[in-house]
């Protein structure tokens, strides 16, 4: 992360209720404010964590996503509205997050993560979002991270459950997910309520503004698993895979 320079008066305002917090304060914020934050994914999960990042001031967001607004997005991606059907994702991201914080610099990168650009494309970002839609892209994205040394946030969603971790090299998600599971299900056909979009999205970003200040418990390797439908959390300690494809030493 890079030197901020002091807060303005207008910071200082806009970010009051986290100065004020014993855990987080100015240096907290000025952690928030060094730092840069992609987001593999500006969907269900990426366009409310990108709006509650941009809120709480992380100096540099990247919107990484090659996919157009439709009107059936809308049920759960927030940061679009009907004006935006047929844009690009992250053009039309990019706008409305510099339009709720002037202060910060977001970058629309209109791109799709392989495993042949995933180093160039994740490189040079102190923190990795990821909110993509399937396990070809979270796999791919989980080994670069490790490649690259980077923290990565991952989540994920399916009908009434969502899931959302952290993790810093070892373990890391292949660890918990070995390979695309032959069966692996997709919002389009099996459904998702709107609202647990939201809830996996706002987690991710509370997980990536505690790392990056760092304060809280360690979080690294668990997964914490939310069912919306029963109403119960659980936190799930990932275990180092010692023959992991991503992070396994010999």
């Amino acid at each position: 992360m890079s030197e901020s320079p002091p807060f303005s008066d207008r910071e200082v305002e806009r970010y009051a209720r986290h100065l004020v917090l014993r855990e987080l304060g100015g240096p907290g914020q000025q952690k928030l404010k060094a730092a840069s934050v992609l987001l593999v994914g500006a969907g269900g999960i990426g366009a409310p964590a990108a709006l509650y990042l941009a809120a709480a001031g992380v100096g540099r967001i990247g919107l990484l996503d090659d996919d157009r607004v439709s009107l059936s997005n809308l049920q759960r991606q927030i940061l679009y509205s009907e004006h935006d059907v047929g844009r690009s994702k992250v053009e039309a991201g990019r706008e409305r997050l510099q339009a709720l914080n002037g202060d910060i610099r977001v970058e629309a990168l209109p791109l799709r993560v392989e495993a042949d650009n995933a180093g160039a494309l994740l490189g040079g970002w102190d923190m990795v979002v990821d909110g993509s839609d399937n396990f070809e892209t979270r796999l791919t994205v989980s080994d670069a991270c490790v490649a690259l040394g980077a923290p990565l946030v991952s989540a994920a969603l399916g009908r009434w459950e969502a899931q959302v971790g952290l993790f810093c090299g070892r373990p890391c998600y292949r660890c918990l997910v070995r390979e695309v599971p032959p069966q692996a299900e997709t919002c389009a056909a099996v459904g998702i309520v709107g609202a647990l979009a939201g809830a996996a999205g706002s987690m991710a970003a509370l997980l990536a503004v505690r790392t990056i200040a760092g304060v809280g418990d360690g979080a690294a390797g668990r997964l914490m698993m939310l069912d919306g439908l029963s109403w119960r959390t659980r936190v799930l300690d990932v275990r180092a895979d010692p023959v992991c494809a991503g992070c396994g030493r010999s």
